[in-house]
């Protein structure tokens, strides 16, 4: 292939939907990756879904969760239709707990944020926890039952989306990494690889924690630095919780065959993709305080992915300043596959100069720098 409608760079969750999307539109393109397509933080993480608002939202960040919310079923619908294959989507509901008095202040702050959006929610005492989850330790300050949290298994999510990118007449150019851009006129004109140029009429940089060195060969200035996240597979057998409990920034997501993937940390070690034994001993550790029925569960594997970090917590969606045909999807840290259907319907759109749904000045490349707030995703 020496020439493309859109070249897609970067064969993650991000780049793979947009392609989809794209082509379900009848839009040709291409999708560009050092190494196999899906193989990297978009196949280690978690694939937790939240819940959307009900309620008219003003914040941009919960805008786009509604968004992808809201698009996950007829996307998981769809990919089964043409792929045969089953990504796991599930509404399984999750809890939120607090171990300590100060993180029962922390959770109250949250639900008020879920009664503004209309987010269903129960708060559990802890003598009625059992109710919900009986595998949740007693010994809990508060917890919080959110009937529409939902998962998606992330390895079979990128296999559906291969396959059907696959179906669809898109390019999956694997082992061919994009290593600059030819410019002409304000505009790309080609896209330079490990394995020549490719000619294109327009170009979506969604390469992950690698997106930031790249845009700079084009001129585009963008922090997107690697945040490694390690996780832990356990088998716990019919020990197993049925809902995702969340504990601040750790999870437990039990994949209803006896599987919990527990996660997750936050590392700021560059681009180093290595497990260590002291994260992976906290995660189990975790696991068992949150489960005690967990110590006997045997570890089935474990992984680490390395999540596109921005100084704000928000990704980065929209059209690059200077170059008319370049369009930025990155920057979701520990959110890509939960927005990744927003994410590609909001590409797709200013690709065919659609108007989004969706004002994306608050994701735009050169928004103003602002300090992570309340509108940060959760996993």
């Amino acid at each position: 292939m020496t020439s493309v409608d859109v070249a897609v760079v970067g064969g993650g969750v991000i780049g793979l939907s947009i392609a989809y999307e794209l082509a379900c539109r009848g839009v040709a393109s291409a999708v560009l990756d050092a190494g196999p397509m899906g193989r990297q933080a978009s196949w280690a993480g978690a694939g937790i879904i939240a819940p959307g608002a009900t309620l008219p939202v003003a914040l941009p960040a919960a805008r786009l969760r509604t968004l992808a919310a809201a698009l996950h079923p007829g996307w998981s619908a769809r990919l089964r239709e043409e792929t045969g294959i089953d990504n796991g989507y599930r509404r399984c509901g999750g809890v939120d707990v607090a171990l300590t008095a100060a993180e029962d202040g922390d959770l109250r702050g949250q639900a008020g944020r879920w009664c503004i959006e209309g987010i269903a929610f129960e708060r559990l005492e802890p003598g009625d926890v059992g109710r919900v989850e009986p595998t949740l330790t007693a010994d809990l300050s508060s917890a919080y039952y959110l009937p529409d949290r939902a998962q998606i298994r992330n390895p079979r999510h990128l296999r559906a989306l291969v396959a059907a990118c696959e179906g669809r007449g898109v390019g999956l150019l694997e082992g061919r990494g994009a290593t600059g851009f030819v410019v002409d006129g304000g505009s790309i004109t080609a896209v330079e690889t490990t394995r020549g140029p490719i000619a294109c009429g327009s170009v979506v940089v969604a390469a992950g924690a690698w997106s930031g060195p790249l845009l700079g060969r084009a001129g585009v200035d963008l922090d997107t630095r690697p945040v490694r996240g390690q996780l832990l597979l356990l088998d716990a057998g019919g020990s197993s919780p049925s809902r995702v409990l969340e504990h601040r920034l750790r999870y437990l997501v039990p994949r209803g065959d006896g599987l919990i993937l527990v996660g997750s940390t936050e590392e700021d070690v560059g681009f180093d993709a290595r497990t260590t034994p002291e994260a992976l001993d906290a995660l189990r550790a975790e696991a068992i305080r949150l489960c005690p029925g967990l110590a006997g569960a045997r570890v089935a594997g474990s992984w680490a992915g390395l999540r596109p970090g921005a100084p704000d917590g928000r990704p980065t969606i929209g059209r690059a300043p200077g170059l008319a045909n370049l369009v930025v999807a990155t920057g979701h840290r520990r959110s890509g596959l939960q927005l990744s259907t927003a994410t590609a319907s909001l590409v797709a759109d200013l690709l065919t100069d659609t108007p989004t749904p969706i004002d994306l000045r608050a994701f735009g490349v050169e928004r103003e720098p602002r300090a992570s707030g309340q509108d940060v995703f959760r996993s």
